[in-house]
């Protein structure tokens, strides 16, 4: 390499690290790129890129490059700094507990060195011991179905009431004043009196009254309706708390009607009619207000589909799912629910909704979620004409929308195949198909998209799953658009938001786009585990 070459590198890294201050990530990314052209055989270079991949939450490119580095640099602490974070970020806490291990034998008295790895080593011991303890999932009881929310109990801080320990205590009375009976005659009127009180116990277990100092928004009988949702979102404003007890009734009620869902759903929508197609919304409630205030509530007339990724890294998710639920409780036309690859236990477990939903509801819930999440369907079709899914295409050409129909989706996403393709898959700029930056999944070209669309008499591809700084981004020849719906990701990210209106029967998307509005003082991740924070 001559003095020409390192000192234009020198001058691209420099401005790279100009734009990831900025919070410019992709350009970062090109410019270490760039950088990376004119000097291959420097560590800082790969191992900076690297971590501007990871703030794209491109962890597989952010391996390659850290481990680059590493090749260059054996003894770079960084570069096992950067692809421990990354593993970290997959969930690959051992592999990321290797790197940490070689941070700290190469910097022994670096005091972040050395917490990072004591909180990668309680990570990897948490799942060591749940490993230990888990359930192969076709044992696994449904939870839902030994909840009947009619008999949550009135106490804030109590799930059920125990109906059968009740009715057994009342047992236990009639037959102790049985025993004490001195005669037929009040053994027969004490017998009387206390099976009345049973029943009466019984009875009033079984409504499962809400106790009267409950302010909160209330569900009359089993219906949720707009009154309800509508002063439920304005407790969620305020940061006020649903009761278990309707809480649980939503996320039943949700189950139920996805349960009877095919894994791919086809979409009619009337001639003059229209139809909104949002992205990744990821725990941001109050960005999800505004969707409302620009484009109106769910209804029959105003119908939606969100596009998964509802929950994780915003702290705001469970308002969000509550939200999202009641509406399809209220009218299941009036919105549409994809799963995405945050719908799932181990997304859940590091990126903040099982923290949040242990905090705001119970332990209880947490199992709830994980198993109606696995209800969600794949993709939708609107009209025949235009594809909807999370991420994205296939490894192999020929997938039908039979093939997705029969797709076996009651289970957690598993780590290859069509289910986890239509999840995770990204699209590309060049043709044919490559590596998938986040490690899972695959990168498509416009070529795959092209055949994929006129093998089933399609139109358009639309998925979410990938920030965009404008809120969308069409791509493949107008082929695919993408669209995320979470602006300011993170607090951090700068985008704008998205959602796209189709119009039938021409299906003609109209973009709009939109930018983040404020939201209390509750910073993203806050529900995390503690190592991931410590990296965010």
């Amino acid at each position: 390499e001559n003095s020409a070459n390192t000192s234009r590198a020198e001058e691209f890294k420099l401005l790279a690290n100009e734009a990831f201050k900025a919070h410019k990530f992709s350009q970062a990314v090109g410019l270490y790129s760039q950088a990376i052209e004119l000097s291959q055989n420097n560590a800082v270079y790969w191992a900076n890129r690297a971590f501007a991949h990871t703030k794209l939450e491109a962890y597989g490119s952010a391996i390659q490059d850290s481990t680059k580095a590493i090749e260059i640099d054996p003894k770079y602490s960084k570069g096992y700094y950067r692809r421990g974070a990354a593993y970290l970020a997959m969930g690959k806490f051992k592999d990321a507990l290797k790197d940490f291990q070689q941070v700290k034998r190469l910097c022994p008295n670096d005091p972040d060195a050395a917490k990072k790895l004591k909180e990668c080593e309680k990570a990897v011991m948490k799942l060591k011991f749940e490993e230990a303890i888990s359930v192969p999932e076709s044992e696994r009881h449904s939870i839902a179905d030994s909840i009947d929310y009619h008999t949550v109990g009135t106490s804030s801080g109590s799930s059920f009431v125990p109906l059968k320990a009740t009715v057994m205590a009342a047992t236990v009375a009639v037959l102790a004043i049985l025993m004490v009976a001195r005669t037929a005659i009040a053994v027969a009127g004490t017998t009387v009196v206390i099976l009345l009180v049973v029943g009466g116990i019984y009875w009033l277990c079984s409504k499962g009254k809400v106790e009267p100092q409950y302010s909160g928004a209330r569900i009359e009988g089993d219906v949720v309706g707009l009154d309800f949702i509508t002063k439920m979102m304005d407790d969620f404003k305020k940061q006020k708390t649903l009761h278990k007890r309707y809480a649980y009734q939503i996320v039943l009620q949700t189950r139920d009607l996805l349960r009877e869902l095919p894994s791919l759903v086809d979409i009619n929508v009337p001639h003059g009619k229209h139809f909104t197609v949002c992205g990744d919304v990821h725990g941001q409630f109050y960005d999800l207000l505004n969707i409302f205030e620009l484009n109106g509530l769910p209804s029959e007339d105003n119908p939606y589909l969100f596009n998964g990724d509802f929950v994780d890294r915003g702290s705001f998710s469970v308002e969000v799912i509550l939200t999202l639920f009641a509406f399809k409780c209220m009218s299941p036309t009036a919105i549409y629910l994809a799963r995405g690859n945050h719908e799932s236990r181990n997304m859940n477990k590091i990126y903040g909704f099982e923290g949040e939903v242990r905090s705001k509801l119970s332990d209880a819930f947490v199992e709830l979620f994980a198993e109606v999440f696995c209800c969600l369907p794949l993709a939708h079709v609107i009209n025949e004409k235009v594809f909807v899914v999370h991420g994205g295409l296939f490894s192999v050409d020929g997938v039908k929308l039979s093939d997705i129909r029969s797709i076996n989706r009651f289970c957690e996403p598993p780590e290859e195949g069509l289910m986890c393709e239509l999840l995770w898959s990204d699209p590309q700029p060049q043709l044919g198909r490559g590596p998938s930056k986040r490690g899972v999944g695959l990168s498509f070209g416009a070529d795959v998209t092209k055949k994929f669309l006129e093998s089933n008499d399609l139109d358009l591809v639309v998925r979410s799953h990938e920030v965009k700084d404008e809120g969308y981004e069409i791509e493949h020849d107008g082929k695919l658009i993408t669209v995320f719906s979470a602006p300011n990701y993170c607090d951090q990210m700068g985008n704008k938001g998205a959602f796209i209106r189709f119009e039938a029967p021409q299906l003609k998307p109209k973009i709009v786009t939109f930018s983040a509005v404020a939201h209390p003082d509750v910073k993203p991740m806050a529900y995390a585990n503690n190592f991931l924070r410590l990296f965010s």
